[in-house]
């Protein structure tokens, strides 16, 4: 029985729909707030500004890449001149910056629009006009629960083009692109309270169903009947049950077949190896960011037109210490019948992942990816802007590293080094779910794959990005959802890869 109490709706922001449209000039300038003006350094800025270089200059406006400038006008919108450095010497990723910087440099006003100047980008209309519908929305994204909850911070985003049709099919990239982004980021930022494994399933089948995924739920009879012995175990602690989530995508005639297995750690206090009372303890509600990128990227596929199947599996549960909670020196038995000797219960993440990567391995598949908020390690390695990547199959890390280029959320590989996999020797079991102090990353790694059969894999390690201390461009404070926009470029541009696993 689920005991949680819904004190308020886990997705808010996916309720509010922004009108985005392509229009003319002269309708921006009546119904908009505030314009956007991009603006190359040395060149004359184009006339709605209502200044000239000199005037830009004299305020200490150069047109370097980043800077804004607001301009107030006695009629119409605010004009704010956005610095795009140099012409011709950008990419969708500065586009998508800017935008999101002209969004916060005037962040009351609520009717918005932004010209598309792509000749001196260099970037294409659509890429141009998609760039800045996500990074507006998304810069205005926002995650609230207080007082005026239901004010949207947005109302409207008008995106002046004289290529309407082209235009507008960036803008509807963009639009779906940056919904999705924003039901990963609620996700990851709902206390745990209202957002349990059984909420988070409901949710799954709301949106999935919506976004015409086929949803199955597996509550803890089922899974107990499955073997999946590594989520139930981290799941004893719980006073609420646990549930997998598996979301199909499939589309006519697939031109491939992808398995993508997130994390769904609702709350991790470390179970019986109780993390510390700091800061870091207070955001283990995103430790489902994994699940959340999984959920969130597979809305998206159908209205993208993504031409490869894709297989989700949401791994759900809570990590809590108690009177039933898995101990240290437990065995536990995993979906393909390895055991696990249990060293540390704060290494879960691992253990719920890999009865979902032994189950992906029993249908028919190309790749596999995991995704999750998995060590220490890689946030010590990488930082918050960097998430870590390790596979046994070339052809899939590289993919994913294009995708994390082209979108601006970016990988980087870590060796799989194998000598390392003795670290995880047990004395009375197959293996142990912790190795030694040093190269907790890829020890961690290591352990996975002792679970995907051989089959061409990767994972990403997403416990540095993850959250972010400051807003940064169009990515917000706080549980960042990282991992949305990754999966999407992923699943779109699939390519089967060559050769097995190394």
């Amino acid at each position: 029985m689920n005991t949680i109490p819904r004190d308020f709706d886990p997705i808010p922001s996916t309720r509010y729909q922004v009108r985005v449209a392509v229009v003319p000039l002269k309708q921006a300038a009546d119904e908009a707030d505030a314009l956007a003006v991009p603006v190359a350094a040395g060149v004359e800025p184009p006339e709605e500004l209502g200044t000239d270089l000199a005037g830009l200059e004299s305020a200490g406006f150069t047109g370097k890449r980043g800077q804004t400038l607001v301009l107030p006008r006695a009629d119409g919108p605010v004009r704010v001149a956005v610095g795009i450095g140099d012409r011709g010497e950008a990419d969708a990723t500065l586009v998508r910056d800017l935008a999101a910087e002209f969004a916060r440099a005037v962040p009351w006003h609520k009717k918005l629009a932004v010209e598309v100047a792509s000749e001196d980008f260099g970037v294409s209309v659509a890429d141009f006009a998609q760039a800045v519908t996500e990074g507006v929305l998304l810069a205005r994204w926002r995650y609230f629960v207080g007082r005026d909850a239901e004010q949207p911070t947005l109302e409207s985003l008008l995106i002046v083009a004289s290529d309407d049709d082209t235009a507008a099919a960036g803008v509807e990239r963009g639009r779906i692109v940056a919904a999705a982004c924003s039901l990963g980021r609620d996700l990851a930022n709902c206390p745990a309270t209202t957002l349990s494994a059984v909420r988070m399933a409901e949710v799954a089948a709301e949106v999935g169903g919506a976004a015409g995924l086929e949803v199955e739920i597996f509550d803890k009879e089922q899974l107990i009947a499955m073997g999946c012995g590594g989520i139930l175990g981290v799941n004893r602690g719980s006073v609420e049950p646990p549930r997998m989530v598996r979301l199909r995508y499939q589309p006519a005639d697939p031109t491939g077949r992808i398995a993508l297995i997130g994390k769904g750690v609702m709350y991790d206090s470390g179970g019986i190896s109780l993390k510390p009372s700091d800061e870091s303890h207070a955001q283990m509600k995103n430790d489902m960011t994994g699940a959340a990128a999984v959920l969130a990227s597979m809305t998206a596929l159908r209205d993208l037109g993504c031409t490869a199947a894709v297989t989700g599996y949401l791994m759900c549960t809570d990590n809590m210490p108690s009177g039933s909670a898995m101990k240290l020196g437990d065995v536990l038995t995993m979906r393909n019948g390895t055991t696990v000797e249990v060293l540390n219960t704060d290494a879960e993440g691992r253990l719920v992942m890999a009865d979902a990567l032994a189950l992906a391995t029993e249908e028919p598949v190309d790749a596999i990816v995991d995704i999750a908020t998995l060590t220490g390690a890689c946030l010590r390695t990488f930082g918050v802007e960097i998430a870590g990547v390790m596979g046994n199959n070339s052809g899939v890390v590289e993919q994913l590293r294009r995708a994390g280029d082209s979108v601006d959320e970016p990988v980087w590989e870590l060796p799989l080094h194998r000598s390392y996999r003795s670290q995880l020797d047990s004395t009375i079991a197959d293996l142990t779910n912790m190795g030694g102090v040093n190269a907790g990353s890829i020890t961690a790694a290591l352990f996975l794959e002792e679970f995907i059969d051989g089959k061409p894999w990767a994972h990403v390690d997403i416990a540095g990005t993850a959250q972010l201390p400051a807003p940064r461009t169009w990515r917000n404070k706080g549980a960042t959802g990282f991992g949305t926009k990754l999966l999407i470029e992923f699943a779109l541009r699939f390519a089967r890869p060559t050769g097995g696993a190394a």
